[in-house]
């Protein structure tokens, strides 16, 4: 899986099966706040829709950027994977 971080349209960007995943995010003093994802319609594949949200996790570690997951499926990823709840801003507790 290749992983695109598209800027302009402030979203990563990954092709899965054949379908376009996104993943759109916000930066604000150094959080990048994980905010929505889009899912086409019949998409099943949760093991490579949790390595997309890992990578981007990756890439903050090496940004050295805390996380703030917005949206619920994210949240979910950050209960399931306690090794990422360092990259929580102090105060947040999922």
């Amino acid at each position: 899986m290749e992983l695109k971080d598209n800027t302009f349209q402030r979203q990563f960007e990954a092709n899965i099966d054949g379908k376009m995943i996104t993943i759109e995010y916000s930066v604000q003093e150094r959080k990048l706040f994980l905010t929505r994802i889009n899912l086409p319609d019949g998409f099943g594949n949760e093991d490579e829709l949790n390595q997309m949200i890992a990578a981007i996790l990756e890439q903050a570690i090496e940004k050295k950027q805390k996380v703030v997951p917005v949206f619920p499926k994210i949240a979910a990823f950050f209960r399931k994977n306690p090794k990422y709840k360092e990259l929580l801003p102090p105060g947040i507790k999922l």
